[in-house]
């Protein structure tokens, strides 16, 4: 049988969103209300539009879960349960990377290793072999692959070109060069082409760059990305030169990217900290794009950007101020699957 999968964008159908609830033994126990209160308010706004699966450490953790969201009226029809450990709830990165080839699927499980060791991830690393131990997925495989790579590390337009940062790849294997590294990850995920962008950062960011903090594609060759606009910010130099960096991408057919700037938030200060507060951090749902929303005076704006790059697309703000105490965002916590997918 010839290998004909390829790696989906996300802004293909979906089956679901998997998600992990927080729980007292998660690094959220601090300020566990605030962040059930993003938790809440993502499954609702994806119950609107497609199935939520929830990762849930015991059974009393799935009922409180359940009793809070049935006093949101959260549509439990779309709900569905899974048990699992995990060490936190970062699914971007320890969930499963789904590749397709018509109605078969391939879940390939890059180590997870808490960011380059910043973190326990024992469980986390486990986590695509338990889900995939369950009565869960349907006509699927599971490629174990014993490199670190994280889910909100890569990008792809869904026709052959994968977008990533030298900074985070780098990172993870310092001795690979660039031409290794694109050829690893070209192999693996099924891409013609591996496109790297040389520079961007966010202060209050644990992820050494992942591209899912910075840039995204959006259809018909777009690229959606966070700029600052401040020029007294410290910021502003490295994500001018991540804007150069974009602009001199090209397309498979030679064309430049259009490109939609994303607004600027204020700084987010937490105990003389600075967090991360990147709207290029959305997720990309059937009918709808799910964007984290900070109390800020941007977040309309960035709401009108991705309308833009969205047309055909809701655009729905959750709250997520809680979600960059621990350094990620909506993204982050979040892995979609693909129609089809689930049994």
């Amino acid at each position: 049988m010839t290998d004909a999968f390829r790696f989906p964008a996300e802004w293909e159908p979906q089956s679901a969103v998997l998600i992990a609830w927080p729980h007292a033994d998660t690094d959220w126990a601090d300020r566990l209300a605030d962040v059930e209160e993003t938790y809440v308010a993502l499954v609702a706004a994806i119950t609107r539009f497609q199935p939520a699966v929830i990762c849930v450490a015991d059974d009393d953790l799935q009922t409180y879960a359940e009793a809070r969201l049935r006093s949101a009226r959260v549509d439990m029809g779309k709900v569905r349960f899974v048990p699992a450990e995990y060490d936190d709830t970062w699914l971007r990165d320890s969930g499963p990377i789904t590749l397709r080839d018509g109605q078969r699927f391939k879940l390939l499980d890059f180590r997870f290793t808490g960011w380059g060791g910043k973190y326990e991830a024992s469980r986390d690393d486990r986590l695509v072999g338990e889900l995939s131990g369950m009565q869960l997925f349907h006509n699927y495989f599971v490629q174990s692959i014993d490199f670190a790579l994280e889910g909100g590390a890569i990008e792809t337009d869904g026709a052959g070109t994968l977008l990533t940062t030298w900074q985070c790849l780098h990172e993870r294997h310092p001795d690979a060069d660039r031409e290794a590294l694109t050829g690893k990850l070209a192999g693996w995920l099924k891409q013609d082409r591996v496109l790297w962008l040389d520079h961007g950062y966010l202060e209050g960011d644990d992820t050494d760059a992942h591209i899912d903090t910075l840039a995204r594609f959006a259809p018909d060759d777009a690229i959606v990305y966070q700029a600052c606009d401040d020029a007294s910010d410290a910021h502003h130099a490295e994500l001018q030169a991540m804007a150069a960096d974009i602009a001199a991408l090209r397309t498979a057919d030679g064309r430049p990217y259009r490109a939609f700037p994303l607004p600027w938030a204020q700084p987010v200060i937490d105990n003389g900290r600075r967090l991360a507060a990147s709207y290029a951090n959305y997720l990309i749902i059937n009918g709808a794009v799910l964007m984290p929303a900070y109390g800020d005076a941007a977040d309309d704006a960035a709401a009108a950007v991705l309308a833009q790059a969205y047309p055909d697309r809701e655009i729905v703000q959750v709250p997520c101020r809680a979600l960059i105490w621990q350094n990620g965002s909506l993204h982050c916590i979040t892995m979609q699957l693909p129609a089809g997918l689930l049994g």
